[in-house]
Parts: C-alpha cells; structure tokens; sequence
C-alpha cells in the first residue's frame, strides 16, 4: 500500500525537510471557511493536513480543540459533512495528503465498511483514531486498507517496550508521536526528552514519526525538525483562527500563522 501521504514524505525525505503538518477542525470557525482554509494552509506551506472530525466527548484533546469541536457541532458538523469537505477540497487540489483525525464512536455509528468506501471516495488519505488501541484495530485496519487509507497511530512518552514496538511496527504513513503525557495544547515541550523518545522509536522501528502536541510556533517547529520526520502544529492554530469573522479573515490568520513556520523549516 502506497498513499499520497508516503508519497509526500518520501519526497521530503529525499530533500532532507521535515514536512509541516497543520490541524484544523472541521467546521471552526465557519462550515464555509473550512475548505477555503485548508487551501490557505496549503498555500501558506502546509504538506499534509489533519483535519479534525467533530466529537462530543474529546477525551485527548485540551480546552481550545474541546472548544471548537463544541462549536463545530452546534453547526451540526458530522462525519457526512467532513467528508464533503473533503471532497470539495479534491476539486481543486489532488496531491495534498489529507488525514482525518477523530474518535472512534463517529466511524463506528456511520458504519466501518460505509465509511472507509465513502472516505476513499472523498480524496481522504488515512485516519488517525485517538482512542484506537492496536489490540482492537484489525478490523479497522482492514476496512481502511482494503480501500487504501491509511491508519495512522498514536504513541505516547508512557508507551515503552513492546507495546511500543507494536505500534511503529503498524504505523502507516506515519507514527504520531505525542510530545508529553497530557491533552492537546498543554504543558511545555522539553526538546531534549522528545529527542530521546523519538530516538528510542527509531531504535525499534523505520517508521515515519511525526511530533505533535505543544508544537506552538517557528522556533520550536524547526527545533523538532531536526529529528522528526514531521510536525504536527494544532491548538495554537485552531485558537488563531477561532474568533476569525469572516472566510477571509480566517484565511489570512492561517496564512499569517503558518508561513514563517513553513518558511523557518525550509530554510537552509
């Protein structure tokens, strides 16, 4: 199985860069402004996108996603409606990878089989499911690759040993790798204990490992570049754009957010 996400940071990869991967929840702050938005991204530099599927109960995520994701739903933003989204975003964009990320409980009510065919069919790339655990994947895995998506784990600094191994072992298209032991856009990142984590990854596995969590700005995204593979940036992203009035003006804080990061990394 070969995904335009192994496509892309195989590209990378052979240019020595890291690739920028930004996350968004769909339907915040607009249902309008979603598509116009991962386009700007894409713009702006962003290599893959992780869009976020709106849940009621976001047990990893922290206050700012939590928050938007309940903003999201009140605009009655389901899996059906992100899958449109992505959808309209192929119309006029057919390379960027696109990973949807999400709890498990939406994809089971849409049903595995209905949704793996109806998200092959919108131009989506994998999915990552937080509360996926590899002991009860398989049967996610197989709709998943039956339809050539991917599934894209989670590891945490608490996953050691074989069970560790168990998830770079499964990775496919990448490896999430999340930064600290906590929910989305809290604590402070400590570089050199991320180092040492994603070292001890590799030790294990040749997976591709993206860093996420606490990721904030230009300085600490090129800081991480220098041993992940990607960088996942989000709260500090979704809170950027949360109050955005308008299409347009959402567009331009995404812009204005992520070009230095992706200008930072490019750099020699």
């Amino acid at each position: 199985m070969h995904t335009r996400i192994d496509r892309c940071l195989d590209t990378l990869a052979a240019a020595h860069r890291a690739a920028l991967i930004p996350f968004i929840t769909a339907g915040d702050p607009s249902v309008e402004s979603t598509v116009p938005v991962m386009h700007a991204l894409v713009a702006a530099g962003a290599d893959v996108i992780e869009l976020g599927v709106p849940f009621s109960d976001p047990m990893a995520d922290g206050p700012v996603i939590q928050q938007s994701s309940e903003r999201a739903l009140a605009r009655k933003v389901g899996l059906r409606t992100v899958l449109g989204m992505v959808k309209a975003f192929r119309e006029s964009d057919a390379d960027t990878p696109v990973v949807l990320m999400g709890y498990l409980n939406p994809v089971e009510m849409f049903g595995l089989d209905r949704f793996a065919e109806a998200a092959a069919q919108a131009g989506v790339d994998g999915v990552l499911l937080v509360d996926c655990p590899p002991e009860e994947s398989a049967p996610v895995r197989a709709a998943l690759n039956a339809r050539n998506l991917a599934l894209v784990p989670l590891a945490a600094p608490t996953s050691a040993g074989e069970r560790l191994k168990q998830l770079a072992d499964g990775a496919q298209g990448y490896l999430y790798y999340v930064s600290f032991a906590g929910v989305t856009g809290a604590g402070k990142l400590d570089l050199a204990d991320v180092q040492s984590r994603v070292a001890a990854i590799r030790d294990v596995s040749n997976s591709r490992i993206a860093v996420g969590f606490g990721v904030r700005d230009a300085d600490s995204a090129k800081r991480i570049a220098q041993f992940a593979d990607a960088i996942v940036i989000g709260s500090a992203l979704v809170s950027t754009l949360a109050s955005a009035e308008s299409t347009a003006v959402a567009c331009e804080r995404a812009d204005a957010f992520l070009r230095p990061i992706a200008e930072a990394l490019r750099a020699d």
